[in-house]
This record gives C-alpha cells, structure tokens and sequence, in this order.
C-alpha cells in the first residue's frame, strides 16, 4: 500500500531530508562543509566535505559510524540543546549544527551532549575529552581550543586534549545568571542564537552574561502525565521585565572586562561581530526598538564608542549578518532610502531604490554579494561593488535564490516552481561543481498559479486540484496563510505549496496572499501595522479573496474556510469572529490570542507595551471578540508550547464557552511550537480536513 501525502509529509519532515545545508567554505576555497542526511526518509544528518580539487564529496562525520555516539536524538538532548533546537525549528537529528576554524581545516560539534571534532582535511572524527552536557561548541579561529557552554558556564578545552576548564561562571551561585547563551529574546526575535565570540587571535573572547532574575516564571506542564513536574521557564510577556543582559571580555586565564554601554538606553544586545577587519562590534537596541546604535569596543578597557546610530518613528528592523566591517573599515549596514532597504557602506547607498535588501551572502574581494529582490515573490544573488559601480545580478529572476560566499567561491542554493528541493551548487574559476541531494518525492501534481490582486497589487498563490479544468464549476475555498510579519508565504519555491496542493486535491481552491505586515515590500508595508496587528491583514485576505474570485471564476463564495499556524492561527480564529459573513470554519493552530500573553520584543515592535498602549492591545485581541463567534472553529494547540504557550487557546476557549459559543479544542500532549512526531503531524493535516469538510458540507473525494 502507498503511503499517502500526510504520512510521507511528516516523515521527510516536509520533504527537507536529504537535501544538503550548513554551508561553510574554506578561505582559500579548496573545500566546502557541510550536512546532509542519506535521503529523503533519514532524519540523521551526517557532516560532508566537498573537494574543490576533485569535486567529489566525502563523508568526514557520521554519528551512526561513530564509537557511543548515538545515531539519532533519543532523550539524549541537553535541556540548552533542546531549547536552541525549538528556538530554530529544527526537527533533523544526528549533527544538526557545526563550527569551524577560520581555514575551515577543522570541525567541532556535539552529539548528545558529547563533544566531538572532525578534521575536514584529512578525514576522521573524535571524541573530545570534556564533561557531558557540552552545548554549541566553537573553536577558536586558529583552531587549537574548543569553547563550549555546560551548566550555564562557558568551559575550554584544548582541541588536542588535556583537561577541560571553567573560563566564566565558576564561583557564580546565582542560579538565574548563564554565560555564554542567548536568552529568550535574542534566539527567538533577534535571530542571535549564540553568547560568545572569540576573537580574531583567538587569545580571548566576549561572552555575554544572562541574568534571568528580572523574568516572570512560567510554569509549563504535561496534562497528559500528571506526576511529572511542570518546567518552570523564564517568559518575557510584553510589558513585563526582561533579562538583564552583559558584555565581557574574558581572557584565557579567565580574567575579564566588562564591555561598558548606556544599558537603560540600550537593553538589547542585538548582535556581536568580532573579526580581523575592525574592533569588536555591538548592535545594540532600545526598549522601543526606535533607536539602534553600531558600537566598537576598546579590547583593553571595554569601554565603547558610537560607530553609527539609526531612528525610526516606528522601529529599526535587524538585518542578520549587519552591520560588520568591510576591508580596511568602513561599516557595512542597512539603511532605508525612501521604501527601500538598501546596502550601503558608512552612510553611502551600494544599491538602488527598489532592490529590497534580504541579506548579505559574503564579501568577495571588492564586491559584496547580496540576496535581494526587485519581486517579492523572489530572490536573486547580486554582487554589489563596492567602488560604486552598479549591481549584478549572478542568478536569474523568477526563482528563489540564495547562497555563501568566500575565499573567491560562490555557493548558490536556489529553488523554483518547476520542482521541489533546492539545487545547490559550488562556482569557482569558471567551474560549476553541484552538490548531490537526494529528497524524497512528494507525488503531487503541482498547479500553482501566482497572481498580483487589486489595488494594494497583494502577491497571492492559487492552488487548484491537480484534475481540474476550466468549467468544472466554482471550488470551496481554503485561504492557507501566514499574513504576518518576518515570515512569506508567496514565493517562486515549488517546496512552499506541498500542503496547499494535498489540500486542493481534496477538492479545495488554495488561495495564499502575503498582505501587508509581510517582509520583501518595504519598510511601509510592512509598517502598515503598527498599532494594529488585526485590522490591515484580515482586510488583505477578505480583498484578496474577493478580487480572485472575480478573476479565475472558480471560487465558491459560499464556502469560505481559512487555516493557519502561529500567526496565521491568530488571523483565521480573527477571521471568524470579525468577519462571518466572508468565512464560514476556521482552523486556528497555536494562536496567539491575548498579545499581553506574547513576548516583548516582538510584541511591543508593533504594539507598544500594555501600559502604554491598552487600546492598542484591546483592538489586536481576540477574547472581547469571543461572544460574536457563530461560525465552526477549530483550535489546535501544542501543550509543551513555550512560544506561544497554550494559555492563549485555552483563555479563548474559556471566553467562548462563557459566551455559550459552540467551538472545537484539540490539545496536543507533548507538542510544542512544532510538530516534528511523524504520527502527529500526519494526523493533524487527516483530522483538518476532516473539519472542513464536515463544516463546508464538502463530499469526500
């Protein structure tokens, strides 16, 4: 018997197994890392190199050849582990994460808490003699010591043996302060997932200390198994403290130096670069996240200084990778030019009104290579030089396209809708070396349509059932989005449509619009929501909806549902209750309900804190909504949940049936923000059309 979508979804964990990522390329370009599973089914991911000279790839680490190294997870995860992996979404197994020497010669990484290090040159991996509980190893630039986190201290060990070290936390009994972590805040809205640097010599490094007393505990149990412990958590709702964040340099001998900046105007630490081309660099953020400042620290003081600073009436969004130096220093960051984020280098724009900055790639020699996009339903690779001169494109349009660069070597990653899985390859001195894959096929007939509606030009998808022709008749309709900000769901990358496409074959219209709040328009349209995460995006699906159905013809009006994760959960349970008259059922997974509930940092970016701003809460809330809902709603909610905690479903639910409004509530027992268990996750999709069709009154195909 063939398994059917839903199974074989959730056991390639969407059809990602098998395909190489983790890139790190050698300076001098002789070699490229990185990961890889067998196939398309194999969750355990091995650490492979690339030969340049040879352009054949080779096996350096593969934990199921490695003596008492386990070949998948387990329970063998440390509780930092398991955080950084939810913080990620990561659902692989085996090594999933991996640092290098600055010559890429060497490779240090863990499994199960064990630390151990792969030579990329010659072959070969070892244990590394160090206690048990190592978390987010990193060896020096030179490649001679491994620094690591265990028991909330930073430790060091000697990459050719000898016994390990405390280098900072030893003496330090405060059982809520950590070195050498990221909190909360950073690994889930900054995207900074790592608290120490080392530096250029590898002579010392700066490491961040994490004082979590100011923060509100948390407790999250397991319904499911009462005699258990519920973990206690340190969550910073919006409005509420924050952890008292540090900077210090800490010398070999483990002596150390605080790094000095006005911490109650800047509370963030953003990010940390420290490389040979400049001092240690800080970004650091105001509460209000309207101020963000570029600071060089003095390496024998710690004392800082203003590098460049950046306002915004709304706020100043983060770019990965930025700001950081170029060759012989001048600052390379972000800025906005009008309604465009652009590169530019000490205040002087690299490119041109209408390119949206993504991200940068690398710096090649005098040119700086960039993800950006003139659609924002793609990405091209673009070098930018530096002298002034105009960008070049280095992939073509229509696709989704990203990469790295260094040591004269492109590696480009790039996805499209002609097929799924992305198409990885090394350019180097006029050669073309591709980088093997193996997903598994996903089976489906893909028919997706992208479309520009009305006259916000909205970018939308339309998926139609594989075996529909024109005048088979209008479809019930299922709106799939995300809708919010940091996250796209209209893009050239056929991976981006598997679900959708399972769902229409079932006998639904897919409509998918990015509307506004969405990232790759520009800073105004992602702006568009500031005060009010609820207005602006539900009015972007119901136009959206309206302008297609008079465009294709195929959509049946009279049977609208609407089904989404996280933020998209949020929009289809506001949908319901705000707008009956356009949608008829909702599935709302993991929603956020009550934004007090939310974290700080992504919370008050667009909120302002409760205090300050309670109208503002009040009008992006569901619970006062609670009492208009008379549509089928059908909310899911992971119980392990420690982003959004399952408190959010649960005080809607208690609001609804307080109102005596009919309404349906799985809980998932041992489920977090991701539903990475193969039987869970094939389920869930079984049991949400299950849902609709009994709402819809939608026959069985």
């Amino acid at each position: 018997m063939t398994d059917s979508f839903p199974r074989r979804h959730a056991r390639t964990r969407r059809f990602t197994l098998g395909q190489p990522r983790t890139f790190a390329i050698a300076p001098d370009g002789a070699r490229v890392a990185f990961l890889r599973s067998s196939g398309g089914e194999d969750p355990v991911h091995a650490l492979w190199v690339l030969d340049m000279g040879t352009g054949q790839e080779r096996l350096a680490a593969d934990p199921r050849e490695l003596s008492n190294a386990p070949a998948g997870d387990g329970d063998e995860l440390t509780p930092e582990e398991r955080a950084r992996r939810e913080r990620l979404r990561e659902s692989g197994e085996g090594i999933v994460a991996y640092a290098t020497d600055r010559d890429v010669r060497r490779a240090v990484f863990t499994l199960a808490g064990s630390l151990w290090l792969a030579d990329l040159v010659d072959g070969g991996a070892r244990a590394v003699t160090a206690p048990a509980g190592a978390f987010d190893p990193r060896l020096d630039p030179p490649g001679r010591r491994i620094a690591y986190v265990r028991d909330r201290r930073l430790e060091l060990v000697d990459a050719d043996g000898g016994a390990a070290r405390v280098l900072a936390g030893d003496g330090d009994d405060e059982t809520d302060v950590s070195w050498g972590g990221a909190e909360f805040i950073a690994a889930e809205e900054m995207g900074r997932m790592r608290g120490f640097w080392w530096a250029p010599d590898g002579a010392r490094l700066a490491v961040a200390r994490v004082d979590d007393s100011p923060v509100a505990r948390w407790h999250i149990g397991d319904p499911a198994n009462p005699g258990r412990t519920p973990q206690e958590i340190a969550y910073p709702a919006a409005g509420t403290d924050n952890a008292l964040v540090s900077l210090h340099l800490v010398d070999l001998d483990g002596a150390r130096t605080p790094v000095a900046w006005d911490h109650d105007a800047f509370p963030y630490l953003a990010a940390v670069r420290w490389d040979e081309h400049g001092p240690l660099l800080l970004t650091v953020q105001s509460r209000d996240q309207r101020h963000v400042a570029a600071l060089a620290a003095d390496p024998g003081t710690g004392n800082t200084s203003l590098v460049r600073e950046w306002r915004d009436p709304h706020w100043v969004d983060l770019h990965a990778g930025l700001p950081r130096w170029l060759p012989g220093g001048r600052l390379l960051h972000a800025n906005v030019a009008g309604d465009t984020v652009v590169l530019a280098a000490d205040g002087v724009a690299l490119t041109p009104p209408g390119l949206q900055l993504r991200h940068v790639a690398g710096i090649d020699g005098n040119a700086v290579i960039i993800a950006a996009s003139t659609d924002p339903t793609s990405s091209q690779l673009w070098r930018v030089p530096l002298d002034g001169g105009n960008p070049e494109p280095l992939t073509t349009a229509g696709e989704m396209a990203d990469g790295v660069t260094g040591g004269g070597t492109l590696l480009t990653l790039r996805r499209d809708l002609a097929r799924a899985g992305v198409r990885a390859a090394v350019h180097t001195a006029g050669r073309v070396v591709p980088i093997g894959g193996d997903a598994a096929p996903h089976g489906l007939d893909l028919r997706v349509q992208l479309l520009t509606l009305g006259d916000r030009a909205l970018r939308a998808a339309l998926v139609l059932p594989a075996g529909h022709a024109p005048g088979d008749g209008a479809l019930p309709v299922l709106l799939d989005p995300y809708g919010g900000p940091h996250a796209q769901r209209v893009v050239r990358a056929a991976d981006a449509f598997l679900t959708a496409q399972w769902f229409a074959d079932q006998g639904f219209a897919v409509l998918i619009t990015d509307g506004r709040g969405t990232p790759a328009r520009g800073p105004g349209w992602e702006r568009a929501v500031a005060g009010d995460l609820a207005t602006a995006p539900l009015q972007d699906q119901i136009d959206a909806l309206h302008a297609a159905a008079e465009a294709t013809g195929v959509l049946d009006l009279d049977r609208v549902a609407i089904r989404g994760w996280s933020f998209g959960g949020y929009l289809a349970a506001l949908a319901v209750l705000r707008r009956p008259d356009v949608f008829h059922a909702a599935i709302a997974g993991a929603p956020v309900t009550d934004w007090s509930l939310y974290d700080t940092h992504y919370t008050e970016r667009y909120l302002g804190t409760p205090r300050d701003q309670p109208e503002q809460y009040r009008r992006s809330s569901l619970l006062d909504d609670a009492a208009e809902l008379s549509r089928p709603l059908l909310l899911i909610h992971g119980l392990a949940d420690d982003n959004v905690v399952a408190a959010h479903t649960l005080r809607l639910s208690a609001a609804l049936l307080a109102a005596g409004r009919p309404h349906e509530v799985l809980p998932l027992s041992g489920v977090t923000h991701m539903t990475p268990q193969e039987v869970v996750a094939e389920n869930l999709l079984l049991l949400q059309l299950d849902f609709l069709r009994r709402s819809l009154g939608v026959a069985r195909i």
